[in-house]
């Protein structure tokens, strides 16, 4: 497999809507995939934990996917979500979106049963040896009590078809760690926007995002800058918006995006229990946010 592969810059990491009555929102899903598009999105990640795939059916889960596609029509790369606690699971999902054409797969830690480090990586090689898809790691301690050590990173790397990690650990010196055991194609992604500068300053290559949920072409350009090695651009729009990049995490992932996309007019504000609105008071600190950042009142919608 080429060691080239198109998952650098700024993915989304999208949610997914809801209508009131819970069921699958398809046609404003449509609407946000072509508003991410529109704004110079490089890559997009439908079905990861930000779009609630915990609580989507198989088949919802395949028609996100199915819907992101069709409306990308290969102007940007899928990397669709494929994880979970169960081995064998796992993998028929990645068979399904495999089979559905995404551009790879993203696939979280199993969470719960919390593996060792030889349980993750023979997890992660009985994944990739019944794909052919590039896979990305997505490791992230804080939602699943389980870290992918820089050693069991570089054991991975080895691996042709696993190509990169998203790491949410928030510890930069893991990160500087990842960088320095993993050889140089390997892709190392920020799993949090506001570590995003100094993780590429690093040697990372991007970012999977949640703020781009509400500005793409910002975050896009905020990667892109980095990558470019403008720093003093990037750095002022870090500044700019690292309020946002902080109040989408007041309460955990993906409320406040959500609460925050909805009085932007993308979306309806429905979540699926577990997940609930925010607090009152975080709501308002949410739209105080938006006001300061000038995001309310400016959305244009495509039908």
């Amino acid at each position: 497999m080429s060691t080239h592969h198109p998952f650098t810059g700024c993915g989304t990491a999208l949610v997914t809507p809801f209508r009131t009555d819970q069921s699958l929102d398809e046609s404003a899903l449509r609407r946000l995939v072509r508003r991410q598009i529109d704004a110079g999105i490089n890559f997009l990640v439908p079905c990861g934990t930000t779009g609630e795939s915990p609580t989507l059916t198989r088949e919802e889960h395949l028609r996100v996917i199915e819907i992101t596609l069709e409306e990308a029509r290969g102007r940007v790369p899928v990397l669709g979500g494929a994880g979970g606690y169960n081995t064998r699971e796992v993998i028929e999902l990645a068979h399904e979106l495999e089979h559905l054409g995404v551009d790879g797969i993203l696939s979280v830690t199993p969470y719960y049963n919390k593996p060792t480090q030889e349980g993750l990586y023979q997890h992660y090689k009985a994944i990739a040896a019944a794909i052919r898809l590039p896979i990305v790691v997505y490791s992230v301690q804080g939602r699943t009590s389980v870290n992918v050590e820089p050693a069991t990173l570089a054991r991975l790397a080895a691996i042709p078809n696993i190509v990169g990690v998203k790491e949410a650990s928030g510890n930069i010196a893991q990160m500087a760690a990842v960088i320095h055991h993993v050889p140089p194609e390997f892709i190392v992604l920020s799993g949090d926007d506001a570590i995003t500068l100094p993780l590429i300053a690093l040697g990372g290559r991007g970012l999977i995002s949640v703020a781009s949920n509400e500005i793409p072409a910002e975050m896009t350009q905020l990667a892109l800058l980095c990558l470019a090695g403008d720093f003093p651009a990037a750095r002022a729009l870090q500044r700019q918006y690292l309020p946002l990049m902080e109040i989408n995490f007041i309460e955990s992932n993906p409320i406040p995006v959500k609460a925050a996309m909805a009085m932007m007019g993308l979306l309806e504000p429905v979540y699926r229990l577990p997940m609930v609105p925010p607090k009152p008071e975080n709501r308002a600190r949410i739209e105080i946010v938006l006001e300061s950042a000038g995001l309310l009142g400016k959305v244009h919608v495509a039908g």
